[in-house]
């Protein structure tokens, strides 16, 4: 399903018709020196994942100098129903829900209430006593794990499912994220389960983000979803976003994919997703849902230095730190899992691109975001204005859907042509 800027425009001014006040704009892709005939592209690249049984269908987003130039629904969110992707269509954002709680974590630095570098257990006293499993015993951190190390997947924390260690098996075994109590019990179990080694001398994927979390909490006396509704969500318009969907909601709510053969299986279906009901256990690291018409407004808020419209969320010297590598050099490029990710670095809850590679797909210095597990993505290329998303419903993570939009995106800009004389 192509969908209209008529609509596009009708759907956009209802989710901001709250918060900020201010409404994103759309333009013509030439308008903010985009190729319409490349955007033009996308469409029939992301149906041709879905005529292939790939995905069911996709929400496109191509934004640039704070317009959208690229807002497009295609294919199906439900396919027994057949009932058509929209652009309000609320997706599961998992690790896209990252971001935003470091967002949440710098609004508290910027207020003077959290600080980076202090030791985790100046807020979480569960964290005085942490161990590091070293060669099968358990040895005191040559250094504390600090709230930046949190925030940058350096903390020894591990997730239990990306990597085979004695320390992932502990995870799995009280099960850590079963949705079920509080960040505060979370806390208490991890308490008691050994770092995979010594804060700092790692990037690691992790349960990081959801320490931070409660680390939130402590620190704003708030449940973090309270904290992030008044902070964020209502500021920015995010109508959409949260733990769960609403039941009034659910009609909005997409079936969740997994491959199966040639075709796809239903991996989490709105009528008994966790996500249909109300959370106790507020993961930051992967809990949220949202749109894209939400997310954009997230991400148009860090383009433009930490503000949208008359509502400033950050310091802009804050979001600068946040999107920039703040890895060792010998932490560099991160790897997720057993894969390297050439070029890559990673900030304050998001990756950071040091240097071209290829990866799956050419990128440029300085771009910055991140993915979610069922295959939703989001990317900002800060010297071009741009921002760029795709959200689809298909477990485990695929590349490919964002691979689709991004090469279109990338060649979309239109040179600006050298003035006379320029360099002389």
């Amino acid at each position: 399903m192509r969908t209209s800027p008529i609509v596009v425009c009708l759907c956009l001014l209802a989710a901001t018709a709250v918060g900020s006040g201010e409404v994103l704009p759309t333009a013509k892709p030439e308008e903010v020196g985009l190729s319409s005939a490349k955007l033009g592209e996308i469409v029939p690249a992301v149906k041709r994942l879905v005529a292939a049984g790939r995905i069911s269908g996709a929400v496109t987003v191509v934004a640039r100098r704070g317009k959208i130039a690229h807002f497009e629904a295609t294919g199906l969110m439900d396919v027994a129903k057949k009932r058509p992707m929209a652009v309000d269509t609320i997706f599961r954002i998992y690790s896209m829900s990252k971001p935003v709680t470091a967002v949440a974590a710098l609004i508290l630095v910027d207020e003077g209430k959290l600080d980076l570098d202090a030791p985790v257990a100046k807020y979480l006293p569960e964290f005085k006593e942490l161990t590091v499993l070293a060669e099968g015993k358990r040895v005191a951190p040559r250094r504390a794990m600090t709230v930046r190390d949190l925030m940058r997947h350096t903390s020894g924390l591990t997730y239990g499912y990306f990597s085979r260690t004695p320390v992932d098996r502990m995870y799995l075994e009280v099960n850590i994220l079963n949705g079920e109590g509080t960040l505060a019990d979370m806390v208490t179990k991890l308490a008691k389960i050994p770092l995979l080694y010594h804060p700092g001398e790692r990037w690691h994927y992790s349960v990081s983000i959801d320490v931070l979390g409660r680390v939130i909490e402590v620190v704003s006396e708030k449940p973090l979803d309270v904290f992030m509704k008044a902070r964020i969500f209502d500021p920015l318009g995010m109508v959409d976003t949260g733990f769960h969907v609403p039941k009034k909601k659910h009609a909005r709510f997409a079936v969740n994919y997994g491959p199966a053969g040639k075709g796809l299986r239903i991996v989490d279906h709105p009528g008994s997703s966790r996500f249909g009901r109300p959370a106790t256990l507020f993961s930051g690291g992967g809990g949220l849902v949202s749109t894209a018409t939400d997310y954009l407004r997230f991400a148009q808020m860090l383009v433009n230095g930490g503000v949208l419209g008359r509502t400033r969320i950050l310091k802009s010297e804050t979001v600068a730190a946040m999107t920039s590598n703040q890895l060792e050099k010998k932490l560099v490029p991160i790897r997720f899992g057993a894969t390297p990710m050439p070029g890559t670095g990673f900030g304050l809850g998001v990756s950071v691109r040091i240097a071209s590679s290829p990866l799956p797909f050419p990128g440029a210095v300085g771009e910055y975001g991140w993915a979610g597990a069922a295959s939703t993505s989001f990317w900002i290329v800060p010297g071009e204005e741009m921002v760029g998303m795709v959200m689809t419903q298909l477990m485990p993570f695929s590349v490919t859907p964002q691979i689709a939009v991004k090469r279109f995106m990338d060649g979309a800009v239109i040179p600006v042509p050298e003035k006379a004389g320029a360099g002389k």
